[in-house]
């Protein structure tokens, strides 16, 4: 006998014994529930003379689930059912709830917390008669490939306790110090025999910038730098008479102060002392400097000036250049946080993407206080659960795609 005949009476046999088996018809149905809908707008389940029309009411009140129970399609006395549901959430996390007679319907003694999203287990038993029902309902849910996590760049890290660091944003303009310019005027005066510098050298303490004849004793004398820095404005050419003017300004910028405008919610919490972050309009050089003065009085415009001091070794920062300012007046330690760049918004609440292997769903957070970087979380979703930290825009997009319905 060849192995396609072998193959080919196993297979009858096979098929005989399962046209062979008495049918058992389970009343455990474990199968996709159509959308079929209740007289209330809810899922209905049928088995046989049995249904229930399971629906969320959330007008005005928390979230609670209102189960009207059929027999024959009449209405059956909530009080003459005996009702289990379970919810079955990612994470493992099981919702078992309780029920207690309401009108024409049970209604649960639990509130039906966000998201909406889960399976649905259901044991109903009334009279003699009983049905059990598995289906799922979901939203704000969707699962990708471990291949389209990677190139869409889904970043997650776990949510935890994060230090806000609270701050004010000001603006200003840059500033010398004024104690590191220097004017420099000759001794006697004479006629400018050389100038040995120019606009924008760099020069030592010491260093002579021009050489001056003495108009009395006709003896050749040195102008020097009284300070290192550079060579801000000069005013002189050789063959020139000088006197008693100014000949050069020497500015020593290795460290600027940068001139703030505070207003008054400003200055409340201004202190010196504190830390402060300057960067250019365009954020492209950041510098980290101290408030070092703030002034006693305001202008007549309600704005008093406070003044940070920051490093400039590689001279990016140029007197006149208009800069902003993140000064760091607090910090709060707060037991859990996400980064705000996380969250999105769904069904018009702030949620963030909870990441559960390559699923995906929304946690609908309640918020409380936040730096422009983290935002403290006081409900919503456990501590280390894994968040989408980056291109949850992309999650978003994709759970609305299918629509963003909230049917029950």
């Amino acid at each position: 006998m060849n192995f396609t005949k072998v193959v080919c009476m196993v297979m009858s046999l096979c098929f005989a014994f399962s046209a062979s088996m008495p049918s058992y018809a389970s009343s455990e149905h474990k199968h996709e529930i159509t959308e079929e809908k209740g007289p209330n707008g809810g899922t209905l389940l049928s088995d046989g003379e049995l249904s229930v029309e399971i629906t969320i009411y959330e007008s005005g009140i928390p979230p609670e689930m209102r189960v009207y129970t059929y027999s024959n399609g009449q209405l059956v006395k909530p009080t003459t059912v005996d009702l289990q549901v379970t919810l079955h959430r990612l994470g493992h996390e099981n919702d078992k709830l309780s029920f207690t007679p309401e009108g024409d319907y049970l209604v649960s003694n639990e509130v039906i917390r966000e998201p909406h999203s889960y399976e649905v287990s259901v044991e109903l038993s009334v009279n003699n008669a009983s049905a059990k029902w598995h289906y799922e309902s979901f939203e704000g849910r969707t699962t990708l490939s471990d291949r389209i996590i990677e190139r869409a760049n889904i970043v997650v890290e776990p949510a935890g306790p994060q230090t806000l660091k609270f701050k004010e944003r000001l603006f200003g303009v840059v500033a010398p110090i004024t104690g590191k310019i220097a004017a420099v005027a000759p001794t006697y005066k004479g006629k400018i025999e050389s100038v040995l510098v120019s606009v924008g050298d760099k020069v030592t303490q010491g260093q002579t910038l021009a050489k001056v004849i003495n108009a009395a004793s006709g003896v050749s004398y040195n102008i020097v730098s009284p300070i290192s820095g550079e060579i801000t404005e000069q005013f002189v050419t050789a063959g020139e008479v000088a006197n008693q003017q100014t000949l050069f300004e020497v500015a020593d910028l290795s460290s600027v102060w940068v001139e703030l405008s505070a207003f008054p919610e400003n200055i409340e919490k201004l202190q010196v002392g504190l830390g402060a972050e300057v960067s250019d309009l365009h954020r492209h050089e950041r510098v980290q400097g101290e408030v070092i003065y703030i002034a006693p009085v305001m202008t007549g415009g309600h704005i008093a000036r406070a003044r940070v001091l920051i490093k400039n070794d590689l001279g990016h920062w140029r007197p006149g250049m208009h800069v902003q300012a993140d000064v760091k007046t607090s910090q709060q330690e707060v037991p859990l946080a996400v980064k705000v760049d996380a969250i999105q918004r769904f069904r018009d609440m702030p949620v963030v993407f909870a990441q559960y292997g390559n699923t995906f769903e929304v946690r609908m957070v309640q918020l409380g206080e936040s730096d422009g970087e983290y935002v403290e979380v006081t409900g919503g979703l456990a501590p280390n659960t894994p968040y989408v930290v980056g291109n949850s825009y992309l999650l978003k997009a994709d759970v609305l795609k299918d629509g963003a319905s909230h049917d029950h």
